[in-house]
């Protein structure tokens, strides 16, 4: 594959603070992004990603503050997500230090808008986020899989594996591929949605959702993944960084 897996904690963010709760004993205070950050990035994590879950747009400037603190502290990639509705969002980001922006929700509502992103910024700042669920009722799509919003609540009747190779035909650099399913569940990665997209786009695919075992990580590069993300078995100590990349290593994956 000639490029190495990346291993990426994700930190949920609200008003500026970290929630689903953190363990690390060596923190001053566990609801500091950019303390964590820096512990992450101390670790060994080769990016992070933050995902802004503010209901109140009246909050953005919060999350802008969390990233502009981050980046002068942690030297590694930092992915922002959540409430990018408009270039001017991602502008804005990327001034204050992010290297990519996730785009979710107001892509499915003008999908143009990954175009228009894309050729502003680069096709490398922009990453589309694909909450995937299987279709348990209405109809079905050809790949059994459809597009969510709302944290996986509400179906869009979207084929999710269409959607992420429209989102690379649009421009953007990376799919961030989240199993609505799988979350939460730490019973593993969906590998049957990775490799399905994995076979419709040449970007990189972010696994997310699942992740619960140090055996959970190779079956998930090797459907396709090219990255790793998992957020609660880091942030409660469950599982470190080292620890994936060792497994990974173990299993002739080249990690950095």
């Amino acid at each position: 594959m000639g490029v190495a897996v990346r291993v990426i904690p994700c930190l949920d963010v609200d008003a500026g603070r970290v929630v689903k709760g953190v363990n690390f004993k060596e923190l001053r205070d566990a609801g500091d992004p950019v303390e964590m950050a820096a512990v992450y990035d101390a670790e060994g994590a080769d990016e992070l990603t933050f995902l802004d879950v503010t209901a109140s747009s009246g909050e953005r400037e919060t999350m802008v503050d969390v990233v502009r603190r981050t980046a002068e502290q942690v030297f590694i990639p930092l992915t922002v997500g959540g409430g990018i509705r408009t270039p001017d969002d991602v502008d804005r980001m990327l001034r204050a230090g992010a290297d990519k922006v996730s785009v979710n929700t107001a892509a499915i509502a003008r999908p143009e808008l990954l175009g228009e992103m894309a050729r502003r910024f680069g096709s490398q700042c922009i990453v589309l986020s694909v909450d995937a669920r299987r279709v348990v009722d209405g109809p079905a799509t050809p790949s059994t899989f459809e597009v969510t919003t709302h944290g996986g609540r509400t179906g869009t009747g979207i084929d999710a594996v269409e959607w992420a190779a429209r989102g690379q035909e649009l421009g953007v650099g990376e799919i961030l591929l989240n199993s609505m399913d799988a979350d939460g569940t730490r019973a593993g990665f969906d590998l049957e949605l990775i490799e399905k997209v994995r076979r419709v786009v040449d970007v990189p695919v972010i696994a997310s959702g699942g992740a619960g075992a140090l055996e959970h990580f190779p079956p998930a590069v090797r459907a396709g993944a090219d990255a790793v993300l998992a957020a609660s078995v880091f942030h409660f100590g469950q599982l470190r960084i080292g620890e994936v990349k060792d497994v990974l290593r173990a299993d002739h994956v080249e990690v950095r």
